[in-house]
């Protein structure tokens, strides 16, 4: 269970002695909020605290009662004041212990208000963990490898599944998790909030993308192979109930703004009737040319094909409804049959910005930042921090006898949070 923030109010003291810190409660002693001022109008009134005290990268959200327009600032290097925010809810996390002093002033011309808030972040009791400690939710679509990883097993039901799919991807673990077809997706966080630290990279999320060893396209090894990508979203738990219900963002990675880029793009898999006939192609792997159908708003029409190699089930059999629906940014189609007859399909690999996209060691290609964010308008919007992942199949293609393209993903790293498994301490 998440440790709540400790949050203290004017109504508390904080004194600090050789960095230890001693609280004393109402009984003991109570003071007014102070470094004030304006129209004297209570600190109360406006719905926040003087001084906050919280663990480093939790969140404080801040959200002033009191009408008009906010301003928020901190000193930067110079010893002058930066605006940090001009929006009217305001919302602190720092990654490093200490002291930190905000300025807010309420700028209206009869209620002119300016008052110092005082966060003391502290170091966490336990130590927080770089790796995915749990999944929200887990919806693949049809795929090859759907019900397989992780196994299905009969009488799962969808809590089962979720706690499957966080047993395979959570901690150090590297088994792999299919997203399907386009759309389907997977939802984890981390035991604390991932801060957006300008200029770095803020997150990894490995796969199972690979090189070519023999590509027969000269000079294309470097980014040719299988490349499986998902788009990445992100959300911040604004409102503070734990659950992945905030406004969502997608990552806008190499391919967002391109004309071949589909958003919006809409699609629908259907449950393939139990009674349905078969219609294999002869001489090939195919034993099932019209197995899922599906649909997309893009009047487009097709079929899922089933092979030989993966036998069970490709439609999610924990998911009762026999329709799926998925909504995202679908990229271009990034398979050449490079064979020429259906022998030898290569997936080049997109720049930057997707999930199995490029091979895990190469680190600036599978790491992700956190300003890439933009709004379902495909603005930039500034995040602090990221509290919840999500990250889905962005490609809708069928690679001949290797089946559809499906995002796999294994694990999650916060690049901010040490690694303590390979940490020795000096003795």
């Amino acid at each position: 269970m998440e440790c709540p923030d400790r949050r203290y109010s004017g109504s508390y003291v904080l004194f600090m002695v050789r960095k230890r810190y001693t609280y004393y409660s109402p009984l003991v002693m109570l003071v007014m909020a102070g470094g004030c001022t304006g129209n004297e109008i209570p600190m109360m009134n406006i719905g926040i605290d003087d001084v906050y005290v919280v663990e480093r990268m939790k969140k404080v959200i801040i959200n002033p009662a009191f009408d008009g327009r906010y301003e928020w600032s901190m000193k930067n290097e110079e010893g002058t004041d930066s605006v940090i925010s001009e929006n009217r809810d305001f919302i602190f996390l720092a990654t490093t212990p200490g002291e930190y002093n905000v300025k807010m002033k309420i700028i209206d011309d009869i209620n002119p208000y300016e008052c110092d808030i005082l966060f003391v972040v502290w170091e966490e009791q336990v130590a927080y963990s770089r790796y995915i400690t749990k999944v929200y939710d887990y919806c693949p679509a049809p795929g090859q490898f759907v019900n397989s990883l992780p196994y299905f097993e009969t009488g799962d039901t969808e809590s089962d599944m979720i706690r499957k799919a966080e047993e395979s991807i959570s901690g150090t673990n590297d088994i792999l998790v299919s997203l399907g077809g386009f759309g389907g997706y997977i939802t984890f966080g981390f035991d604390h909030t991932i801060v957006n630290i300008e200029g770095e990279y803020d997150f990894k999320i490995l796969g199972n993308a690979f090189y070519a060893a023999a590509n027969p396209n000269p000079g294309s090894s470097e980014s040719a192979g299988s490349s499986e990508p998902g788009v990445v979203m992100v959300s911040l738990d604004i409102n503070g109930n734990g659950i992945a219900d905030d406004e969502w963002y997608e990552l806008a990675g190499s391919e967002y703004h391109k004309e071949e880029t589909w958003h919006d793009y809409t699609i629908i898999y259907y449950r393939p009737d139990k009674d349905k006939p078969a219609t294999p192609l002869p001489n090939s792997p195919f034993i099932d040319t019209t197995y899922v159908k599906w649909i997309s708003n893009y009047d487009e029409t097709g079929y899922m094909v089933k092979n030989s190699f993966h036998l069970q089930d490709y439609y999610p059999k924990w998911i009762n409804k026999n329709e799926l629906t998925f909504t995202g940014t679908r990229l271009a189609d990034n398979y050449i049959d490079e064979g020429g007859n259906g022998s030898y399909y290569v997936q080049y690999a997109y720049d930057w910005g997707y999930v199995d996209n490029h091979p895990n060691e190469v680190e600036d290609k599978s790491s992700f930042k956190i300003d890439w964010a933009v709004n379902k308008y495909g603005n930039k919007v500034k995040l602090p921090g990221v509290d919840f992942i999500r990250v889905y199949t962005g490609v809708n293609q069928q690679c001949g006898w290797l089946g559809e393209t499906s995002t796999e993903l294994s694990r999650a790293e916060d690049l901010h949070v040490e690694d303590f498994k390979n940490y020795i301490p000096n003795l």
